[in-house]
């Protein structure tokens, strides 16, 4: 039997009203905020998340699927949107139609991870993006907006951690700073971080080893060493974070590694999935447009993992879905009354957007009568017998138990009746 791919989860139907819960308030909460939906390809040049993520990072050196197409040019399954929307807006020349422009999506992405609880090697991401002002306005929007989506779904055990990066000259001083006081550490940390000790110091904070935190756990900080201007912007973040009722904690090892991030970094946790327990993340990226081959534009966004947050939410319980039911179940009463007649039926209310189903197994009446249980469906027709031979049928109401005789042809009063 061929199973799917390692990493790899089918989506069964039982599981997509809550899928389709979480996409209908991703959407809602986005367009309150006016911003606009964008999908873009699956793969991308392999060149853009390399530019874009970096070539020293674990998602380019070690997780992302590249291949080669017939053109000889390698190409990748994304592993992350923004470097797509930068890409976009920079293609289109979007910031020449308006100068701020507020993108949002829902994708899928891949990464070559070890699987786990809430993370797959295909999983699913929704996210903002934010491009054409520094403002500090814009961030603390960007953290509101993936608040309320995750509040909206009932979740209550979240904690949300914030910091500021500064800008790139005063991250530079620290890098400095703190490669300076771990030097004599280096041969006791972890082979990754030995590693990012060279390539990418400030990711050594992400070191998940127990021996590597507790060598940091008197280092020097980065939020004591910002410049001037990165200070007030984090100020007026905090400040309107606070006015909006957003409880936050101020996190000062909470990094992201790459030179383009600039000022506020963010994350949304929770403690109801496991060891990984960021939901969404996501800052200010002031310097990745111009990376990435564009004028110099200032962005802020976020991205969040839908599996992830589906996995708390069914920890928590939060989502109570109403049961799906069926409109009108016909049941047929005798084989006099052909298949296509039934089907005609049903194609009829279905058009009127009524839920229809019927037995397509020829079977018997007591058979179809469970189904239409087993379905839930809230009315159910009969056709056939001496009634049928008249014009006529009996509608049923299953939760009343309420019986009508309706000429077979009005369907008008049929359809009003099921949707009262």
């Amino acid at each position: 039997m061929i199973k799917s791919i390692t990493g790899t989860k089918d989506i069964l139907p039982q599981e997509i009203p809550l899928w389709k819960r979480l996409e209908s308030i991703v959407h809602q909460m986005f367009r309150n905020f006016n911003y606009k939906e964008i999908r873009t390809p699956i793969f991308e040049e392999t060149a853009l998340f390399a530019r874009g993520i970096g070539e020293d990072t674990d998602i380019v050196s070690k997780e992302m699927y590249t291949f080669i197409d017939r053109s000889k040019t390698s190409l990748t399954l994304k592993p992350e949107m923004t470097a797509s929307v930068v890409r976009a807006f920079i293609e289109h020349s979007l910031d020449k139609h308006q100068p701020l422009n507020k993108f949002y999506y829902i994708s899928p992405m891949f990464r070559q991870e070890r699987p786990q609880a809430g993370r797959q090697r295909q999983f699913h991401q929704f996210g903002g993006e934010a491009l054409g002002s520094s403002s500090p306005l814009l961030d603390a929007e960007i953290i509101e907006i993936a608040y309320c989506i995750l509040s909206e779904l009932g979740l209550k055990d979240l904690n949300v951690k914030i910091n500021s990066l500064g800008v790139p000259e005063s991250r530079q001083k620290y890098k400095s700073i703190l490669k300076e006081y771990l030097f004599d550490f280096k041969n006791s940390l972890s082979e990754d971080s030995r590693r990012r000790f060279d390539t990418n110091i400030l990711r050594i904070f992400d070191s998940k080893i127990e021996s590597d935190q507790a060598l940091l756990k008197n280092a020097p900080l980065l939020i004591d060493y910002l410049d001037n201007e990165s200070k007030e912007h984090f100020e007026i973040v905090k400040n309107i974070l606070s006015q909006s009722n957003i409880p936050f904690e101020i996190d000062p090892k909470l990094v992201r590694g790459l030179d383009y991030y600039t000022k506020t970094t963010f994350e949304i946790l929770s403690a109801k999935v496991g060891s990984q327990s960021a939901l969404c993340g996501g800052g200010r990226y002031d310097l990745l447009v111009k990376q990435l081959g564009g004028e110099p534009t200032p962005g802020v966004g976020f991205a969040a993992g839908m599996e992830r947050i589906l996995l708390a939410c069914a920890n928590e319980n939060s989502i109570i879905l109403p049961d799906e039911k069926v409109d009108l179940y016909i049941v047929n009463l005798d084989k006099v009354v052909l298949h296509y007649k039934v089907y005609k039926l049903a194609s009829t209310f279905r058009h009127k957007n009524l839920i229809v189903d019927f037995d397509y197994l020829n079977r018997s009446v007591k058979a179809q009568m469970r189904e239409a249980n087993k379905l839930k469906a809230r009315f159910v027709m009969f056709v056939g017998g001496d009634e049928y031979k008249s014009g006529k049928i009996t509608l049923k109401n299953m939760e009343t138990g309420e019986q009508k005789l309706i000429e077979i042809d009005n369907f008008s009063l049929i359809a009003d009746i099921i949707k009262k």
